[in-house]
């Protein structure tokens, strides 16, 4: 089969637009207004909001840095052309780092370990204390947050400075700098999500918890990737180095996500509802009562069944509306997924959902916005001097 070519590839330099601008800054706005009203008025609706927006929008720098990094181990020629737009989702990272220490400020409105008096009265919170305790917290989010930058800022300068350079050692450099984020990644991620997300119900736990959240992360990052190729595409500041064939690519990252988010979905339902034990139980009963067993049933049908069949077709992959449109449905249903692990811990178990949830998460969105669109101005939207573009430039699929 020949080869799919590319003639005269051409990169423009971006500069956003001052509407771009304003509406990202005016999200920030909302986030902002939304945040100090409801600290004051509604600290109980407030920080969880502001929880689920955070921690939506970090996976999606998360997934950025992971994708770079896996495709830096596997010397994956293909994705030369594409990499830059992941390496810009990584400029929310710094965001991540200050946005998680302004959550130590809500930890006794969020996190029943973090109530002294609670835990005094609680024996099994009292045999957790010496790992679910605020210094401790405070600690490990720092040795995250940091070193996931540290790693971010290695790798992407890298491949920034060869942009200059033309130095094909720095190449090398990131293999191995990528081989050792991934083993960090591996654990700390891991972490970050039982310290952040299971710890909303100590007595509870799970042994796969952090694979469960890796899996949505890096769906609806891909979802997220998507989205910003075919913007770059359709604007023209991008021709020739990357077209529907790295879009399949990805595209096929996100269906193999959808597949294992399943698989470990059940398998954590499956062993918890076999084993019967109640300590384990009382998560899945609580998302089955006061409303929760609507968005129990939609995880299943919209974050799975319909975006596995909707991209199970070759064609699927590789048309534009219908391949956003599935994109758009993940990335919401990843949202619904992080709002159904949060919020049945508050609110007496009810379904509540308003002005604090839609501004924060408005907010959120708008700061990475602007991060991406600050990225994206400074540098090239590709990486043009990378030693395997020419790969990437003939890169074609075959299934």
């Amino acid at each position: 089969m020949a080869a799919h070519t590319h003639s005269h590839p051409e990169v423009k330099k971006f500069e956003p637009s001052q509407q771009h601008k304003t509406i990202a800054i005016a999200l920030v706005a909302i986030g902002l207004i939304g945040m100090i009203v409801g600290v004051i008025r509604e600290p109980g609706r407030a920080w969880p909001a502001y929880l689920t927006a955070f921690f939506f929008v970090t996976t999606l720098g998360m997934g950025g840095l992971f994708f770079t990094a896996i495709n830096h181990v596997a010397s994956a020629g293909w994705s030369s052309g594409i990499r830059r737009m992941a390496e810009g989702m990584t400029s929310f990272l710094p965001v991540m780092v200050i946005g998680s220490l302004v959550l130590i400020a809500g930890l006794k409105h969020l996190y029943p370990w973090a109530q002294a008096d609670l835990v005094a009265a609680t024996p099994l919170l009292q045999s957790k204390v010496a790992y679910l305790n605020t210094g401790f917290l405070i600690v490990r989010l720092l040795i995250f947050g940091i070193g996931t930058l540290v790693f971010a800022r290695m790798i992407v300068g890298n491949s920034i400075k060869q942009d200059q350079t033309g130095d094909e050692s720095l190449t090398k450099k990131n293999l191995a700098l990528s081989v050792a984020f991934i083993l960090f990644f591996a654990l700390s991620f891991s972490l970050f999500s039982v310290d952040l997300l299971m710890s909303l119900l100590p007595t509870w736990y799970s042994t796969i918890f952090g694979i469960y959240i890796f899996a949505g992360m890096f769906q609806a990052s891909m979802a997220f990737l998507i989205l910003i190729l075919y913007f770059f595409k359709n604007s023209g500041h991008v021709k020739g180095y990357y077209t529907d064939e790295h879009i399949h690519d990805v595209a096929k990252y996100m269906k193999g996500m959808t597949v294992f988010w399943a698989y470990i979905a059940f398998s954590q339902f499956m062993l918890i509802w076999y084993a019967n034990i109640p300590e384990e139980t009382e998560f899945y009963i609580m998302r089955i009562q006061n409303g929760w067993m609507a968005f129990s049933v939609g995880l299943l049908l919209f974050r799975f069944i319909v975006p596995f069949l909707a991209l199970l077709p070759r064609w699927a992959k590789r048309t534009e509306v219908h391949l956003k449109s599935v994109c758009v449905l993940i990335l919401v249903m990843h949202y619904v997924d992080l709002y159904w692990l949060v919020y049945p811990n508050f609110n007496d178990n009810k379904v509540v959902f308003g002005f604090y949830e839609i501004a924060l998460l408005l907010g959120f969105l708008g700061a990475f916005f602007l991060v991406l669109m600050k990225f994206f101005r400074q540098h090239s939207l590709v990486a043009v001097k990378d030693p395997r573009m020419q790969e990437s430039l003939t890169h074609h699929v075959t299934y």
